[in-house]
């Protein structure tokens, strides 16, 4: 847990910038970049924001990771109504809600959480406060508990290379019914991998009522250790561009699990990867493909460069039609509020 935390002049700093305050995309930057007039580049990114290709740009919050350092997956037979929605969408733990046929479930939630202790105080007082229905309406959730700590790859941007060998395999590519030509690819790579964002320092410093030398040093000493990362734009399913399907696999290796790890790291098909312990699972990944066939083309291939090494693996295949709620900033800004409220 960084010090940095235990400063409100901080806290509120991160509030602003992780919501996106005081941020905007640099157009005089890619304009000079792509040697675009400025309109021309102005236009591009309205419509990528406005087809919700991607979210405005913020500050990631990383230091998450280790302020909720319990994630959790949890398979969970809700109804699906308007109340439960409302809570996935408004819950400060709830990273993110898929409607999913897992045997007896119906729902699948991504949850971050600052213990055990915490988690099970928060599920009780779910049904206390009629959030959820009692268990002897419903059936018991199944929950598989992970370690942020044990983060081995953390790129949530990964899939903009699948995109870019897609535009250059078929000369270009539709998202959320929007055709992106190669001005526009370039944009949308650029701003997802944090090029062509600015900071106005001098916009938080009037609202916080602070110098902007103040605003400016205190965000980068953040960004040095590492409770943010730098500012960037994040696809609107965070794992995975618009139109891709996101799989959530566990995996039991046997063998080769360092080579396996280190071609994890360079594949733009995985954007997060977890060491586990669940059973007979010892990894998670979250994954980018194109459709279920692809997927299975991507996981032989595996197979086949590393025979013998895989047992069992538990896939839950999650398209854009069956997200309830997927959004992190929620979860950062619900903790970095708790973090305000406990020093008051």
């Amino acid at each position: 847990m960084s010090e940095m935390l235990f400063d409100k002049l901080n806290l509120n700093i991160l509030r602003k910038i992780c919501s996106g305050q005081g941020l905007d995309v640099n157009l005089r930057y890619l304009s000079n970049v792509l040697n675009k007039h400025r309109e021309t580049v102005r236009r591009r990114v309205l419509e990528l924001q406005e087809a919700k290709i991607i979210d405005r740009p913020i500050f990631p919050f990383i230091e998450l990771y280790r302020e909720y350092p319990i994630f959790v997956t949890a398979y969970a037979d809700l109804p699906d109504d308007e109340m439960v929605v409302r809570w996935v969408k408004e819950d400060k733990h709830i990273f993110g809600a898929f409607k999913v046929r897992e045997g007896d479930y119906n729902m699948m939630l991504f949850e971050f959480h600052k213990s055990l202790d915490d988690y099970l105080r928060w599920r009780d007082h779910l049904t206390i406060e009629g959030k959820i229905p009692e268990r002897a309406g419903r059936i018991p959730s199944s929950v598989i508990y992970v370690s942020n700590r044990l983060v081995i790859k953390y790129e949530p941007n990964a899939a903009i290379k699948l995109i870019e060998r897609e535009f250059q395999e078929k000369g270009k590519i539709t998202l959320n019914n929007q055709v992106i030509d190669e001005v526009s690819l370039k944009i949308l790579a650029m701003l997802v991998n944090g090029k062509g964002i600015r900071v106005n320092e001098n916009l938080l410093a009037r609202e916080l009522g602070i110098h902007r030398a103040t605003v400016k040093k205190r965000i980068g000493k953040m960004v040095e250790a590492g409770v943010v990362l730098n500012p960037l734009c994040r696809f609107p399913a965070f794992f995975v561009p618009p139109d891709f399907l996101l799989v959530y696999s566990l995996l039991e290796v046997k063998g080769k699990r360092e080579e396996l790890e280190k071609r994890i790291l360079k594949d733009p098909h995985v954007s997060l990867a977890y060491r586990v312990s669940q059973g007979r699972y010892n990894l998670l990944l979250f994954e980018t493909h194109k459709s279920i066939e692809e997927y299975l083309s991507w996981e032989d291939e595996y197979v086949k460069k590393f025979p013998g090494c895989f047992g069992s693996i538990k896939n839950n295949y999650l398209s854009p039609k069956m997200t309830i709620s997927i959004d992190q900033q929620k979860v950062s800004l619900g903790a970095i509020e708790n973090r305000l409220k406990a020093m008051k």
